[in-house]
């Protein structure tokens, strides 16, 4: 993963398959985890994942996003 600075200084997500790549799958197992212990909505753990990341969103990443929401839906059995 890398955060760009955009010219009006706000945090990029942008998910990158190298080392990146096992920290993101780390946090979405976290995330997992998060959703099951607290019953987050998907709101909060969209929240959950940017504070871990330090970032301020990532919704415009549709891979990250997809993985995200895959990874929240799973957890709705």
């Amino acid at each position: 993963m890398e955060i760009k600075e955009t010219n009006m200084s706000t945090a990029i997500f942008s998910l990158m398959p190298t080392e990146q790549q096992a920290q993101w799958d780390d946090i979405m197992g976290q995330m997992c985890v998060f959703v099951y212990e607290t019953g987050a909505d998907i709101d909060m753990a969209y929240d959950w994942v940017c504070d871990m990341l330090n970032i301020n969103g990532f919704v415009e990443n549709e891979t990250a996003w997809n993985s995200f929401y895959d990874n929240f839906d799973s957890t709705q059995d």
